[in-house]
Parts: structure tokens; C-alpha cells; sequence
């Protein structure tokens, strides 16, 4: 079983919130969601943590694909636009630093009209534990 069918299988947060994983190699992974209404906050616009649980993720898929368990250890979000009911949303987590105990990621989330709504940096721990 590779990383994108173990992620969309067992993360089931993300699964109920409606991301999945589409693409997974050593250098990138795309993560998808379309805004429903149950993603939407006070101002009927998408909500920060759903958006965070887009981008993270993306990050678990690039930064496990390995095969070490890794987890995040540190995350930093700038919301830069607005995405609302309706938006596909697309989460792409590049490689910065593929260190061996602490790796680092970019995400950029934009929507279908490629509009960048938000910028995520992440870095992980890598444990013994294999994953896959």
C-alpha cells in the first residue's frame, strides 16, 4: 500500500472534513477539498482550520512517503485570501529540507482559479517507526 491509499484510508479527520489526496511523490503532494457548507464559519466564509486540515494534510503525505513515521511538530499559516462555498481547493506541499529526524514543507492552497488563499510552512520529527 503506497502513502496516498494509507492517508485516505486512516486519516479519518481529514476524510470527514472532505480532503483526500491526489498526488504523492518524494518532492511533492497535492491534497484536494471543495468548501461545503459545513466548512463555513461566522462569515460565511471558510473556515481557518478547515483550511489548516487541507495543507496538514498534504504535509503528512510528502513528509511520510518514505515510509518513517513522521509527525508535525511545528506550523505556521498566513490566510492571504478568502475561499468560499463552493471553491476546489488544492493544497500543493513541496520539500524544503528532507532531513532525516526534521523535515521542512511549503504549502500553497489556492482555489480552481488558481488564487492563492493561504501559505503554510511546516517542519515534522521522523521516528524509527516505519508507516507504511
Amino acid at each position: 500500500m503506497d502513502i496516498k491509499e494509507l492517508l485516505n484510508r486512516t486519516d479519518r479527520f481529514a476524510a470527514k472534513a472532505g480532503c483526500s489526496i491526489t498526488e504523492v511523490d518524494e518532492q511533492h503532494a497535492v491534497a484536494m477539498m471543495t468548501v461545503k457548507e459545513e466548512h463555513l464559519n461566522g462569515g460565511d466564509v471558510c473556515q481557518g482550520g478547515a483550511l489548516f486540515t487541507l495543507a496538514d494534510l498534504a504535509i503528512a503525505a510528502l513528509m511520510n512517503n518514505g515510509g518513517k513515521l513522521t509527525f508535525g511538530i511545528s506550523n505556521s499559516l498566513m490566510f492571504v485570501a478568502s475561499a468560499r462555498l463552493g471553491d476546489r481547493l488544492r493544497a500543493e506541499a513541496v520539500m524544503v529540507a528532507d532531513h532525516h529526524k526534521i523535515p521542512a514543507v511549503e504549502v500553497n492552497v489556492t482555489n480552481q482559479e488558481g488564487r492563492l488563499i493561504c501559505h503554510v510552512t511546516g517542519m515534522g520529527y521522523r521516528k524509527a517507526q516505519t508507516i507504511l
